[in-house]
C-alpha cells in the first residue's frame, strides 16, 4: 500500500483574524500558502471551497483564553518534502513570528500521520491524532518531527536537526 504524510498544526490566537495585530499574519496566508502548494511532494491543503483554511472550524475545545483556534492541515509525500517546506525560505521567516501572533503552546500543536495515499484527512481525525500525541507522545499513531516513524513502522526514527525551529 502506497500512503502520504498528513500533518495538522494547531494556533491559539492572541487576537481576532481581523484585528490589526494580526494583519502581517493574514497577509502572508496567501503568499505561504501558494508556496506550499507549489512544493515538492506537496499534495492537498484543507480549505474551504473559497480557498479559505482560517474558516474552518475545529479544535474550539481547545481555545482556552485565546481569542480562537485556527487549523492548519494538509498531506505530503514525505516527512523530508513537509520539512524542507516548514523549515526553509519564507515559511522559516514566518514561523519566526509566531509568537506575534499565537499564544505559547505548552502540549503538542502539531501532529504528523501516514494516511494511504489520496485519503484526505477530516477535522474529527486530526483531533483525535492531537490528542493521542499529548497523552501518549510520539508513536506511530501521532508523531512529531523529533520522532518519525515509517509508514507501517513501529521503530521510530530521529528527526534532522535542521528540522526544527528554534524562535
Amino acid at each position: 500500500m502506497a500512503y502520504e504524510l498528513a500533518q495538522v498544526n494547531v494556533g491559539r490566537l492572541v487576537a481576532p483574524l481581523t484585528s490589526p495585530q494580526l494583519k502581517d499574519f493574514v497577509d502572508a496566508l496567501d503568499p505561504i500558502n501558494a508556496l506550499a502548494d507549489a512544493a515538492p511532494g506537496f499534495v492537498w491543503r484543507m480549505q474551504t471551497e473559497d480557498g479559505n483554511a482560517t474558516a474552518i472550524r475545529a479544535f474550539e475545545w481547545d481555545a482556552g483564553t485565546s481569542a480562537g483556534v485556527i487549523v492548519n492541515m494538509s498531506t505530503w509525500r514525505s516527512v523530508e518534502d513537509l520539512a524542507a517546506y516548514v523549515y526553509s525560505g519564507e515559511h522559516r521567516a514566518v514561523l519566526k513570528r509566531r509568537r506575534e501572533w499565537f499564544e505559547r503552546m505548552p502540549e503538542a500543536f502539531t501532529a504528523l500521520w501516514w494516511v494511504p495515499e489520496g485519503h484526505r484527512p477530516g477535522t474529527d481525525e486530526a483531533e483525535d491524532r492531537i490528542r493521542h500525541l499529548r497523552a501518549h507522545g510520539p508513536t506511530p499513531y501521532a508523531f512529531t518531527f523529533r520522532e518519525t516513524f515509517p509508514p507501517g513502522g513501529a521503530v521510530p526514527e530521529p528527526g534532522q536537526a535542521d528540522w526544527f525551529c528554534k524562535a
